[in-house]
């Protein structure tokens, strides 16, 4: 491990804001905050947001900055790009913001049922061949089901056409309330504060000429989800070396049903 990473590691374990818990440690004596965020930490009653994937933690922090009533929560096992977002606000002496290292998969272990208002997911790998591993498969919007409250919102945003399509069939197919969907969000005419906010890897996306699209949904917790059985185009520029890319009307995949 560099020299570099391991300076930024010891700077996290000093600030107050980001929270790191191994697994062997949640056995042994669970989260003390599950449960009282806003009690034990945020010493408010205001919504709670989580960032999934939250890379740096450019949303985290630009959502946190822009929305001072709502609280917000940055999630990545990768603790040497989170220590970006953890030091400035650290520095802004925000106090609406936090950063949990940990596996998504862990979600109930760190917030409890109803617990979240909202989640984020920004540009995670779309996971093409694994279904199970999507972020916004069935099987995550059940584990997000334990802890977003009834009725909360989902939102996805990324460069990807292929988990773009796929979540847009899931949401069709199982008549979840879509508020936002678009598979050109900077071309759409869609007024937010959230055409403000670009992560790092957005921008590199938009610069090699692809659209970003977003979708934001509703989750209830009451409909039994189920996978699309649909065969959609892979993203194919996604093999190419970080100089290259190819033609923009890759982000028109195509759909169709699968042979039964």
């Amino acid at each position: 491990m560099g020299k570099n990473k391991l300076k930024k590691f010891s700077e996290m374990e000093q600030m107050d804001i980001v929270f790191q818990y191994p697994w062997a440690q949640l056995q042994e004596s669970g989260f003390p905050m599950r449960g009282r965020w806003r009690e034990d930490f945020f010493k408010n009653e205001n919504p709670i947001v989580l960032e999934l994937g939250c890379g740096k933690g450019e949303y985290a922090v630009g959502l946190a900055k822009a929305y001072p009533d709502r609280n917000y929560i940055g999630i990545d096992i990768k603790g040497a790009r989170m220590w970006t977002g953890a030091r400035q606000a650290t520095e802004a002496g925000m106090g609406n913001v936090a950063f949990l290292r940990t596996d998504i998969e862990l979600l109930p272990y760190f917030f409890a049922e109803g617990e979240v208002d909202e989640i984020w997911i920004t540009f995670p790998d779309p996971q093409m061949k694994k279904v199970r591993k999507r972020l916004t498969s069935t099987r995550f919007l059940e584990l997000y089901r334990r802890v977003l409250k009834a009725g909360g919102r989902i939102n996805l945003k990324t460069d990807s056409p292929f988990l773009y399509t796929y979540t847009h069939i899931l949401c069709q197919e199982n008549g979840l309330q879509t508020e936002v969907d678009t598979d050109n969000l900077y071309g759409s005419g869609f007024d937010d504060y959230i055409l403000k906010i670009r992560t790092y890897y957005e921008q590199q996306w938009l610069d090699r000429g692809l659209t970003i699209k977003y979708i934001r949904f509703v989750l209830d917790h009451d409909t039994a989800l189920r996978e699309p059985e649909v065969e959609i185009e892979f993203d194919t520029y996604r093999s190419f070396s970080r100089g290259e890319l190819q033609c923009p009307e890759l982000c028109k995949p195509k759909v169709t049903p699968n042979k039964k």
